[in-house]
Formats: C-alpha cells, sequence, structure tokens
C-alpha cells in the first residue's frame, strides 16, 4: 500500500528499485515484491528498472484513488485486510495439501 501511495503521489516520476527502498525504508526484497505485484495489477509499469504510476485504465486509477482515501481515514483497517488476504491465500495452498477421506 505505502507502495502505491508512493509513487501514485509523483506520477511523473520514475523510481528505481534502490530508490524505492529507501524512500520507504524497506528491504529490496519486499520492495520488489511489491513492485511486481503492482506490475501484475496494472497499476505501475517498470521499463528498465524504472517503475512509475501507470494504471492500465481510469477505473484502476479510481480505486486506487479510493483506497488511498480509505487508508487515510483507516490505516490499520486497511492493514489487517492485506494481512487478511495474504493469510486466506496461505490458507488455501495448505488446504490444497490435505488428506482427505471420502
Amino acid at each position: 500500500m505505502e507502495l502505491m501511495l508512493l509513487l501514485r503521489a509523483d506520477r511523473n516520476r520514475a523510481w528505481t528499485r534502490p530508490e524505492l527502498v529507501g524512500a520507504l525504508r524497506g528491504s529490496d526484497s519486499v520492495v520488489a515484491q511489491g513492485i511486481e505485484s503492482l506490475v501484475t495489477a496494472g497499476m505501475v509499469t517498470d521499463q528498465d528498472g524504472q517503475i512509475r504510476y501507470a494504471p492500465a485504465s481510469g477505473e484502476i486509477d479510481r480505486l486506487a484513488g479510493e483506497a488511498e482515501l480509505y487508508y487515510g481515514r483507516k490505516p490499520d483497517a486497511v492493514r489487517r485486510e492485506i494481512v487478511m488476504a495474504a493469510h486466506d491465500q496461505l490458507r488455501a495452498f495448505s488446504d490444497a495439501f490435505k488428506l482427505r477421506r471420502d
């Protein structure tokens, strides 16, 4: 979320991954994963290591704006939703390996 907000705040700026790591005070692997997720979501482009906010559609940009507003009002609620979504994906993955008796 913080990565998206940083990139969205200055739409015209192209960032490098090391710049983003420094600005967010995060680890390289976490920032890299965030970039990959935002690229997949159609929110960010990464061309030759130049990362910038570039939503694939107006609808994506609108939703990003709504998320930004909500995060501004209730950051803890947004963080919980992000963690729960990741937890649900992990649970679904682990459930795929459970042996079931029919």
